[in-house]
This record gives structure tokens, sequence and C-alpha cells, in this order.
């Protein structure tokens, strides 16, 4: 039976993850902020974890309490946007570009840093780091893309932490892949989004089962494409 763990999963594509994965059959540890007060999480798993993404400190309290526990795939899905409306770079304040930095660039650093001995025991030995298509350069410039700039850029720096990391793990014997998991009708998505949320959450699954050590470092969509930097 594999373990994952889950950043984010009180809600959304995390909650729907947690409850998928748990219904095949899989371990999951789901980790949100207050999972305490979320009792959908908690009627989809026996596992729980408290975890603030925004805090070194408390990534590091849950790595000690988990000390013992192999993971098989760290899923680090917990992502803020701040400047959800806002359409112009003129708007973006430097509190929206800090909070999106700190949530949705360095949460993913330091929770792969400090489950790595997780991981490294572990049979997978696969981190998953939650971007989005919003964070391409390549396809900002194709639909000239205006507005969200904390965001985007956020999610553009996630690829660069992505892709350096897994050049370093990948001697550890640890994969890192950065997957968009498509436009999803939830809180972040709203309500015109492409996708439902079972739906894409069962072709992020599909697609994360088929991951091997040859996708380290890869860019994909829930659906496995690759996607350009």
């Amino acid at each position: 039976m594999p373990t994952y763990l889950i950043t984010g999963a009180n809600r959304g594509i995390g909650l729907e993850l947690t409850r998928q994965l748990s219904a095949r059959g899989d371990r999951v540890i789901g980790a949100a902020r207050t999972p305490g007060a979320a009792d959908e999480l908690k009627a989809a798993t026996d596992f729980v974890s408290t975890v603030d993404t925004s805090s070194e400190a408390s990534i590091a309290a849950m790595a000690k309490r988990l000390a013992s526990e192999p993971i098989d795939v760290l899923i680090n899905n917990a992502g803020v946007f701040p400047d959800t409306g806002v359409t112009s770079c003129l708007e973006t304040t430097t509190d929206m570009m800090l909070d999106a930095y700190r949530v949705n660039v360095i949460g993913p650093l330091l929770m792969t840093r400090a489950m790595l001995p997780n991981l490294e025991a572990g049979k997978r030995k696969l981190a998953v780091q939650i971007s989005s298509n919003m964070g391409s350069n390549t396809e900002a410039t194709r639909v000239k893309r205006t507005g969200h700039l904390a965001y985007c850029a956020s999610k553009a720096a996630l690829n660069m932490v992505n892709t350096l990391m897994a050049n370093e793990l990948t001697d550890r014997g640890v994969a890192s892949v950065a997957l968009h998991p498509g436009w999803v009708k939830t809180d972040m998505g709203g309500d015109n989004a492409e996708l439902e949320i079972p739906a894409a959450v069962a072709k992020i699954i599909k697609t994360i089962d088929k991951l091997k050590p040859a996708d380290n470092a890869r860019f994909i969509d829930f659906e496995g494409k690759k996607l350009s930097w």
C-alpha cells in the first residue's frame, strides 16, 4: 500500500485527491493548516497532520512528527491566488507578490526538503509540485496574458525550483515533477473553469500513477502531456 502526503488537503483538489486515493486503498496523510476543523478531510482519511506551508517552523514540526513514516509520493498542492481579479501589473501589490511566493514557491521547496528522508525511505520516491500553465512564459507570450502577475510569477518560479531540485535530488533516487492540474472548478479556479473536481483529479491520479524516474524535472499537465516553459 503506497503512502501519499498531500498538502492543502482540506479542500478542492487536495481534498478530492485524498478521497479518491483513500477510496482505492492507498494510505493518505492529509495535511492542512487546521485539519481539526476540516470535517470532510477527517471523513476521507484516518491520517491527518497539521502544517502551515508558509511557516518553516510548522514544516519542521510536521517533519519531526512524521520522521518514521516512509512517503512514496509527496504532493505539494497547497497554494494561494492572492491577486484574483487583478487584471493589471499596475495594481499588483508587494503583499500579493510576497504571499504568492511564500506559499507557492518557498512552501514546496521547504516541504520537499523537509520530507526528503521520508521520500528516500519510500518505494516510489516521487515529489509532485502542483504548478499551473499560467506559469509558462511560452503560453503567456502566445495568448498575450495580462494580470494575475503575483500568481503567474510564483508558478513560473515554482517551475524553476522544481527543475533545480530535480537535477540535484536525482542522485538520491528522488524524482520531482511539476504538474498543471487543469482549470478546475475550485474556490481558486472559479465557476467558469472547464473541469469538475472529481474528473480532473481522476486524471491527475492516473498521470501520477504512470510517472517514472525518467520523468524527473518534467513540466506536464494532468493528462501527462509535456508543457512548454
